[in-house]
């Protein structure tokens, strides 16, 4: 038995020197998103937790919890810094009461035309690093960026462009996005996304900063606001996958790497599957024969800029990573002849 027992335990000591590990050591986190469930991003959400699990061979499980199901949305930030999440997958605009540069890099108003030059800008620009730093000083790790898209513009009267802002009542949240298109002469008033369709239907606003246009079309907008701009000039948010940063730091090297591409096939895959969505409705919305849709030119959309660029300065001045996002988003910008 002796000898038996012996040479057992060679033979397990045996195949740990030859695979590195007996048992492969698994990982188990809980992320929050900051939209609900059903809803299609949440989904494409889901469908990334699904690919890390397989690709990681099961060692790497990711539970994706909804909006609201242990924090608010606005409190993942903290809840992941103190372990009580490990991970969230939310639009950055949301901690902008803690340093204004969060809300200046997840939705610099006017910036992008298009989800390719915002991820452009993330990985290649500058962005991640800024991230980095800044979510790093709560304790995360920033692992990549998606989007839900650009959002298109509903309006009532045709809207070719910055000159036709001048008197135009529209909703828009308040703050940068409101101030830039009072800048523009536009006359924003607050109001709740719950009643958007109705001011629109009745006449109290003729256009919205809303949502993007496979949205705006199942809800009815463009049968009452029939001049939406599309694609939209004004709002594309930067969504970050982030973790606490002590449980990044104990992965291996390998299972980083893998959580790092699959959050890009994600970003893809999302972006990739709303391009269509909105497509599909664009087209429905054209059979129907009742709308004009309207595609500001580069001349115009860089107009609009321009005005975000003062508002920008704004918010720069207000903190000192601010003021770095500012620096690195125009340097970008201009380098690529946006601005």
């Amino acid at each position: 038995m002796k000898r038996f027992l012996i040479g057992t335990t060679l033979a397990v000591i045996a195949t740990i020197g030859l695979t590195g590990t007996a048992f492969a050591q698994e990982f188990s986190f809980r992320f929050q998103s900051s939209d609900p469930a059903g809803n299609p991003n949440f989904e494409y959400q889901k469908g990334w937790t699904d690919l890390v699990a397989e690709r990681s061979g099961g060692k790497v499980k990711i539970e994706l919890l909804p909006v609201g199901s242990v924090v608010e949305y606005n409190e993942t930030l903290d809840a992941v810094a103190g372990g009580i999440l490990d991970g969230q997958i939310c639009d950055s605009s949301y901690w902008a009461g803690k340093d204004p540069a969060f809300g200046l890099i997840s939705n610099p108003v006017g910036a992008w035309s298009d989800p390719a030059q915002m991820i452009d800008f993330v990985e290649n620009g500058g962005g991640k690093e800024i991230m980095q730093e800044l979510l790093g000083s709560y304790g995360l790790h920033f692992i990549g960026v998606s989007t839900p898209g650009l959002e298109a513009f509903v309006s009532r009267v045709p809207l070719d462009g910055v000159d036709d802002l001048k008197g135009l009542k529209m909703r828009a949240p308040e703050g940068p996005i409101a101030n830039v298109f009072a800048a523009a002469g536009a006359a924003p008033v607050n109001l709740p996304s719950s009643e958007v369709y109705t001011s629109i239907d009745k006449g109290v606003v003729d256009a919205a900063d809303y949502s993007v246009f496979s949205v705006n079309q199942a809800q009815g907008l463009n049968g009452v606001a029939k001049h939406p701009v599309y694609p939209g000039f004004h709002s594309l948010p930067l969504v970050e996958v982030s973790m606490n940063k002590a449980k990044w730091d104990a992965l291996p090297d390998d299972l980083k790497k893998m959580l790092e591409e699959t959050v890009k096939e994600f970003q893809q895959t999302q972006i990739n599957g709303l391009k269509a969505a909105d497509q599909k409705a664009v087209e429905a919305a054209k059979a129907e024969g009742s709308i004009t849709i309207h595609d500001w030119s580069a001349e115009e959309r860089a107009k609009f800029r321009k005005l975000g660029v003062a508002e920008w300065e704004n918010i720069a001045k207000r903190s000192p990573m601010a003021q770095k996002v500012f620096d690195t988003l125009t340097s970008y910008l201009k380098e690529k002849g946006l601005l």
